[in-house]
């Protein structure tokens, strides 16, 4: 059991990390990256929904969809829980922390349709995962997301103060850097457990 917790925590953090490798999710990622803080809210945020999302659509696949043979309105019932649950978050970061509210701007109401926050449901039972290692595997695939935006928040606020040619800045610049951190967190492939 420790081996699997170990590998999948692992895995959703560097090796199958969601933005990085698998390329889920990249609309918040290269839209939101442009300021530290704003990035850590908006990673904080995802990886919320995710956790709660895989507890969510977890409990509702094995004692709704199976019990009544209805597996294949899955993905439409998981939608309908991201989207009640980012409904939920947005609320809350509204009420009580108005700035970031005002920065993450059209990108939170987006996490509804981030197919990050989708794909780790899917993948939960798809991987058969029981309720603990889907939980696990939601917070874990959240973080990564975290860890990737928040990386590349600080390489995009270098490049800013930084010299270059002016064809290559800011969004030229941003897509550079993705492309070499991808390449970098692909090199986690080869861990193994």
């Amino acid at each position: 059991m420790l081996k699997t917790v170990i590998a999948i925590i692992i895995s959703a953090l560097f090796t199958e990390n969601f933005v990085m490798v698998k390329f889920y999710g990249c609309c918040p990622f290269l839209g939101v990256s442009k300021k530290t803080d704003t990035a850590l809210g908006m990673g904080i945020a995802v990886t919320f929904v995710m956790g709660i999302a895989s507890m969510a659509t977890y409990a509702a696949y094995t004692y709704l969809l199976v019990p009544f043979g209805l597996e294949y309105l899955q993905t439409i019932l998981f939608i309908l829980i991201i989207a009640g649950l980012v409904q939920f978050v947005e609320l809350f970061i509204k009420k009580s922390m108005p700035p970031l509210y005002n920065a993450l701007g059209i990108y939170l109401p987006l996490i509804t349709t981030n197919c990050a926050v989708l794909s780790v449901t899917l993948l939960n039972v798809e991987k058969s995962y029981n309720f603990i290692l889907s939980l696990l595997y939601g917070v874990f695939a959240g973080l990564g997301f975290t860890l990737a935006i928040v990386l590349m928040a600080g390489i995009r606020e270098q490049l800013d103060e930084s010299a270059m040619p002016q064809s290559f800045r800011g969004f030229p610049a941003a897509l550079i850097t993705a492309g070499l951190m991808a390449l970098a967190f692909m090199g986690f492939s080869g861990l193994s457990f």
